[in-house]
């Protein structure tokens, strides 16, 4: 990936330059996933409001675990798990960056209840001209409940073996989601919460907010652990 020039506004975010994302072809996918992360935080941190966010809210707590999320990593040419984020919307007019980031375990053993994203939106997830499509909303979403439990597997805290998938998802549109240009996409911020657990059954809630911290769509939904692999 490679930045151009970045002109920084407080609020309105669209004054950024999308990071051009990291040609697929390339051998080593380790070193293309490295550099694709960095350029993806540093574009977030350029913007003062999605920089607020990507520090803890005290000086005190520890800093915040920020990465690519795992739907994001490019796999191998004859891999195509995750595509839909990590190709088909990787791109200048798509969905160009996206991070995602949680606090540490509060405690030993205990869940990590809740991880945030950020995603900077072009014209092309465009329903109406300007607004995002209703669907990818609810694919951002739909990926944000399912990090909360990859970040928990990842750590060691939900059993690594066991698939958990989105059993159902409910969605309230409360405004409309803006996005940007190609040159210019608009970044908003998606939060998802780990409610409750119970056997098999996860309860989450989530919402999509834009720079002024305005909730523009909230959901809610179940997640299940499967039984068997699918």
């Amino acid at each position: 990936m490679s930045h151009a020039s970045i002109h920084q506004s407080a609020i309105d975010q669209t004054a950024h330059v999308t990071p051009q994302p990291k040609p697929k072809t390339t051998s080593n996918l380790q070193q293309a996933n490295s550099d694709a992360t960095a350029a993806q935080i540093a574009y977030f941190r350029a913007i003062p409001w999605c920089a607020a966010h990507l520090s803890p809210a005290e000086a005190t707590e520890a800093p915040l675990i920020v990465d690519q999320s795992l739907s994001r990593v490019l796999n191998p040419a004859h891999d195509d798990s995750h595509s839909l984020i990590s190709r088909t919307l990787n791109t200048p007019g798509g969905i160009p960056a996206y991070i995602a980031f949680h606090p540490p375990p509060p405690a030993a053993g205990a869940l990590v209840r809740e991880v945030k994203a950020l995603a900077a939106l072009g014209p092309g997830v465009n329903g109406w001209p300007g607004i995002c499509h209703g669907g990818i909303i609810t694919v951002l979403l739909d990926e944000a409940v399912a990090r909360v439990a990859e970040v928990n597997q990842r750590l060691g805290l939900m059993r690594k073996d066991v698939m958990v998938v989105t059993g159902q998802l409910n969605l309230k549109f409360l405004k409309p989601v803006r996005t940007g240009s190609a040159e210019k996409p608009r970044a908003v911020l998606v939060t998802a919460r780990l409610a409750k657990a119970e056997g098999r059954r996860y309860w989450v809630e989530a919402d999509v907010s834009g720079a002024d911290g305005e909730v523009l769509v909230k959901g809610d939904g179940v997640m299940v652990a499967l039984k068997a692999a699918l």
